[in-house]
């Protein structure tokens, strides 16, 4: 009798050690606390089930949050990650919320989107309407790249007309 609860004790150790452990040690898609996991780049909570990123490092399996594709991108940049062309993406799709494979979703643009940089997600193709331009993940990181640079011009001029004005 004691060797058959010794034996469920350590299967049960055993399984609550390596069990629980198994999704945090994978590439696959982490548990999101919609409402409570924040953006890495913006700091931003991450809500919108529509938009939301995970980048996990193949290495350690770590998965990084992002309320926006836009976010992911530049961080990715921003923060010289090594990485980069290893990492795992996961983005959620624009129409059911299911998480797909960032690089090979298909893009469209002009929507409304967390940090407004307008990119939605699609699994397929069929789902962007006719007169939308499909775009890839590659595309679109160009595309992530270039607002992101002209933002920062309007703001230096922005910034210069004040300056401007103050003489």
């Amino acid at each position: 009798m004691n060797v058959v609860k010794l034996v469920l004790v350590v299967g049960l150790a055993f399984f609550s050690l390596t069990g629980c452990d198994a999704k945090k040690n994978s590439n696959e898609v982490k548990e999101v606390h919609w409402d409570r996991d924040m953006c890495e780049r913006c700091k931003m909570v991450v809500s919108d089930r529509h938009h939301a990123v995970q980048i996990i490092n193949p290495q350690t399996h770590k998965a990084q949050m992002f309320d926006d594709l836009g976010c992911a991108v530049l961080w990715l940049k921003e923060e010289k990650i090594a990485w980069e062309k290893q990492a795992i993406l996961w983005i959620t799709d624009a129409q059911s919320g299911t998480w797909i494979d960032a690089r090979k979703a298909y893009y469209d643009a002009g929507n409304i989107t967390p940090m407004a940089f307008g990119f939605a997600p699609h699994l397929k193709k069929e789902n962007i309407a006719k007169d939308k331009e499909v775009l890839s993940f590659e595309q679109v990181s160009v595309k992530i790249i270039e607002i992101k640079k002209k933002k920062m011009k309007k703001k230096m001029m922005n910034k210069k007309m004040k300056q401007g004005e103050m003489h």
